[in-house]
């Protein structure tokens, strides 16, 4: 914790007598504290933290053992995910794509939450209620999952990595369909799901 201190303070370029002024804390307080001479109050660290524009749970954080993590990997469906240790509530996904958005807009899917995703090859089509938008190599869409979406591939297969929060993860498991139904991942289009658009062929869970 000591370390981050003095890190986050070099890091941003400034001196003792900077971060103390900032932290109201005595210039020998702070340097005593980063040489683990001083013990830390609570107060103090809440205090810091806010100078430094982090987080108290971000400053005294331990650091994970198993830093290096290999994916879930779901070869039925073509899915690779990984959790996201930091916020529970979010996994990351890849997944290999061939077939294009479906052209029924009962197949789209709609559910609480918010997704991320970028184009890691190939281009994609993400449909969003009713519009559409191209999506190609390296670039990214953001967009509420509360809107009616469904996403393929275009002149070819593509590949997807998506970050879902914790709501969207789970409408993509099991919820509502466009029209209000309650309805199963299998034949939506939508990403990340097992339906049409995923690639179920040979080397898919790569």
């Amino acid at each position: 914790m000591r370390k981050r201190i003095r890190a986050l303070r070099v890091a941003q370029g400034w001196s003792l007598e900077e971060l103390a002024g900032r932290a109201n804390l005595s210039q020998s307080s702070l340097s005593r504290i980063e040489n683990g001479r001083r013990r830390l109050a609570l107060d103090q660290l809440v205090t810091l933290a806010r100078a430094l524009d982090t987080t108290l749970d971000q400053l005294v954080e331990n650091a994970a053992d198993d830093v290096v993590v290999s994916p879930m990997i779901d070869a039925t469906h073509g899915l690779m995910r990984w959790p996201v240790k930091g916020d529970p509530g979010m996994s990351v996904m890849r997944q290999r794509m061939t077939d294009p958005p479906p052209d029924n807009p009962a197949r789209m899917r709609a559910h609480p939450g918010r997704e991320w995703l970028v184009v890691l090859s190939g281009t994609a089509v993400l449909m969003l209620g009713h519009r559409r938008f191209r999506v190609e190599t390296n670039q990214a869409a953001e967009f509420p999952t509360m809107l009616p979406h469904a996403i393929g591939a275009e002149g070819g297969p593509c590949e997807i990595l998506g970050i879902f929060d914790r709501d969207a993860r789970r409408g993509h498991q099991k919820g509502a369909g466009a029209d209000g139904t309650e309805a199963d991942c299998e034949g939506t289009g939508s990403p990340f799901t097992s339906g049409p658009t995923a690639d179920r062929g040979p080397g898919s869970g790569r």
